[in-house]
């Protein structure tokens, strides 16, 4: 009797498929089938013939094993000799806890490493490996399971008990038992892109002969999850192009057009640009789904300024989301300063074609609110910006028209979607980010967004320099720069990722969102790594060490001898709203030399006389976020400085900060940014790392492959809509959504 790919795994190997549930969640013979191995191990099969720097994969048996203290620091190194039968090979291992309780004379098993030279003997530092656990050759687990004669050793993310070689055994038993495998993909498809049938790919997966056997799985695997996107994105863009907004379509001699004539600069030709494609997309009666993405002060509040003039010129309404109380305050009072009496509609001296612009955020006070509100449901007025307050049931608006989100990866989907709610036809969105997020660059390259670039900046900003301060006694020329930059007329930003006042446990604001998260499953395309082979030798881990804090380094600069005399003052998320709003305009007006802040001034704070930017601990920042908080200085005509402060960083944290000095082009930081941190969960909400969706399918290395499959299903659903007549891959598609990521599609 055969398997079918719903086959419980039980019957493949009772024991095996136990641990393969418990503990990998793999419970059919379909999810071992798609359980693919990490890496593959090439084979070596004579140890006389060794070269350096080839990995190789040795089935031997220990000779000897001996513990001894290291000579040139603490700790204990273990040498073990394996023999295949003709020659020896001496195991290294620099920290031996949980290795010398196995490695003991007589012990049989695989092991697999980089072969290196040291004196006259060849050896494999710290190798990976698996012992044969003393069981009889046939019996699960034991050397019966390994296949001698295959040149590639498939190895699995690791199973306590079960290892690599009884995983290849069951997948292959399962595949010499399948009976016919229904393939996603249609046989014009695969033809056409040069694709192996399914059940072939599995097994050039799980058995390859050689590497370019695997490769061509794997470029299979990585097309059926582009297509699977595609072909989602694709429904969700039909399912859009039925809905029907309101068209705003902007007045002439209105609202915008007085702005306009006032403004005190000429626009760039991007912002122009940009400006007709949002013209066009607000005169649609489809919902404009649009992203703007520019460098730091590109001048993308200028652009979306005027969209909503153009909104509030059609008899409609918009509202600014902005994601912290200083960035809605400064929208706010920049919005105003730039409108003058155009934005006192209503009001004694104000224009007659002009509006209000309300503020509504959580700690204001009740009246405030209450007028905020009633200016909102009114419609008295035309642009409303707030923080996540404007998302709540008792905020109304009378028309609303259009919703402008800036830096939208700080928002969750449900907050989007609240304030979207609010509107009784589906609004005009506009999205706004300066550096695209691992998740806002997916959406952008699998096409769920239409994307608007403003790639020059503004005439009159000043170039920035950025160096890494990786040496703790370079931080004292640091404060001397500071000091510098103040006796020439300047001010300075210095950021810290802690607050520091006690509440450790809610201390960091933003900082190390995004810093070093885990990359999940390499992707290397010849060789996908092992995480289980790739331990920790180097020694125990270091203490956690005791990040910098506002309140530390307020008391510190105080008392550094280089910033004597200076007025140093510090500015974080935890203060009233009052003493908030007092030192940002304080330091506005120049009455600050010296500002000690957290992320809280990351975007949107805008002070043209601040030149200098001290960030200490850099390395637990994000790449997008070092970007951001960068982008504070030189926003006016003097030269902006940021110095990255890591004097403790590893050094994997120093390489990282070095890239991030190394260029002030956002897109090619948010690059660096998807390198580090994955794409995130593209079908839902969550924005990074190890729980992405995507499997094998990698952004920067795919991108023609994610062109070609959206090209593809475009063309399937302009036939099939409901893949009515493509059983299989419906069902591929229904099966890549969770109950959250269909919710997330069904609001849009």
């Amino acid at each position: 009797m055969g398997y079918h790919l719903d086959t419980a795994l039980q019957k493949v190997d009772k024991r095996a498929g136990d641990a393969l549930a418990r503990q990998r969640g793999l419970r059919t013979v379909g999810d071992l089938l798609w359980f693919l191995p990490r890496r593959y191990l090439p084979r070596h099969a004579d140890l006389g013939r060794l070269v350096p720097g080839a990995q190789v994969v040795v089935v031997g048996e220990v000779l000897s094993a001996t513990t001894r203290p290291m000579r040139a620091r603490k700790g204990r190194l273990l040498n073990a000799t394996i023999t295949d039968g003709a020659h020896q090979l001496q195991l290294t291992f620099f920290k031996p806890y949980g290795h010398e309780g196995r490695l003991v004379p007589g012990a049989r098993g695989v092991f697999a490493g980089e072969v290196s030279r040291y004196g006259t003997s060849w050896q494999l530092a710290h190798p990976a490996y698996e012992l044969f656990d003393g069981e009889p050759a046939g019996q699960d687990g034991a050397e019966g399971d390994v296949d001698l004669d295959a040149p590639l050793l498939p190895v699995y993310l690791p199973v306590k008990g079960v290892p690599s070689w009884t995983i290849g055994r069951m997948a292959r038993v399962a595949l010499d038992l399948l009976d016919d495998v229904p393939d996603p993909l249609p046989e014009r498809l695969r033809a056409e892109r040069g694709l192996p049938e399914l059940r072939d790919a599995f097994r050039l997966a799980h058995h390859p002969r050689t590497a370019g056997e695997w490769r061509a799985a794997h470029r299979r695997f990585r097309y059926e999850e582009a297509l699977t996107i595609q072909l989602v994105l694709a429904q969700r863009r039909r399912l859009a192009e039925r809905s029907v907004a309101t068209p705003r379509l902007p007045t002439r001699g209105g609202l915008r057009d007085a702005f306009d004539r006032r403004l005190p600069f000429e626009l760039t030709a991007g912002q122009t640009a940009i400006g007709a494609q949002l013209d066009s997309d607000l005169a649609s009666d489809r919902p404009m789904n649009r992203l703007l993405q520019g460098e730091v002060g590109s001048g993308k509040t200028v652009v979306a300024l005027r969209a909503m003039l153009s909104v509030v010129d059609a008899g409609a309404q918009a509202a600014l989301l902005a994601p912290t109380e200083v960035l809605a305050v400064q929208h706010h009072r920049t919005i105003t300063e730039m409108m003058g009496d155009l934005a006192q509609g209503g009001q004694l001296g104000g224009s007659d074609v002009g509006t209000q612009v309300a503020l509504l955020t959580g700690s204001q006070s009740a009246g405030s609110r209450r007028r905020a509100r009633d200016q909102a449901s009114t419609g008295a007025a035309g642009i409303v910006v707030g923080t996540h307050a404007l998302i709540q049931e008792h905020v109304e608006f009378r028309d609303l028209g259009l919703v402008v989100v800036d830096e939208q990866h700080r928002f969750g989907v449900q907050q989007r979607d609240a304030l979207r709610g609010k509107a009784e036809r589906p609004p005009h969105v506009l999205v706004m980010t300066a550096t695209p997020i691992p998740r806002t660059v997916a959406m952008t390259v699998f096409g769920d967004m239409e994307v608007s670039t403003l790639a020059e900046l503004p005439l009159g900003r000043s170039p920035i320099a950025s160096h890494v301060v990786a040496n703790p006694r370079w931080l004292a020329r640091a404060w001397q720069r500071v000091a510098e930059e103040v006796a020439a007329g300047h001010q300075a930003y210095v950021v810290c990722p802690r607050i520091g006042d006690g509440e450790d446990a809610d201390d960091a604001e933003h900082a190390g969102q995004d810093a070093g998260q885990d990359a999940g499953q390499d992707t290397d395309e010849d060789l996908p790594a092992d995480d289980a082979a790739e331990a920790d030798w180097e020694g125990e881990p270091a203490a956690p060490r005791q990040l910098r804090s506002v309140v530390a380094v307020l008391e510190q600069l105080r008392a550094e001898p280089a910033l004597a005399g200076l007025r140093v003052e510090a500015l974080h998320g935890r203060q009233p709203p009052e003493q908030k709003d007092a030192t940002m305009r304080a330091f506005g007006a120049g009455e600050i030399d010296v500002l000690v802040c957290t992320t809280v001034i990351e975007v949107g704070v805008d002070v043209p006389n601040a030149t200098a930017m001290v960030v200490l601990d850099a390395d637990r920042f994000g790449v997008s976020q070092l970007h951001q908080l960068r982008g504070r200085v030189g926003r006016g005509s003097a030269a902006g400085l940021c110095l990255l402060v890591a004097e403790q960083a590893a050094p994997a944290g120093v390489e990282r900060l070095t890239a991030v000095a190394a260029t002030t082009d956002g897109f090619e930081l948010a690059r660096l940014d998807l390198e580090q941190r994955r794409e995130g969960d593209v079908l839902g909400a969550r924005q990074s790392g190890a729980r992405s969706q995507l499997q094998l399918l990698r952004l920067l290395r795919d991108e023609e492959l994610i062109v070609a499959a959206r090209q593809d299903a475009q063309e399937i659903v302009a036939q099939d809509p409901a893949l009515a007549a493509h059983d299989a891959l419906r069902e591929r598609v229904a099966s890549a959504l969770d109950e959250e990521q269909a919710a997330y599609l069904e609001r849009g």
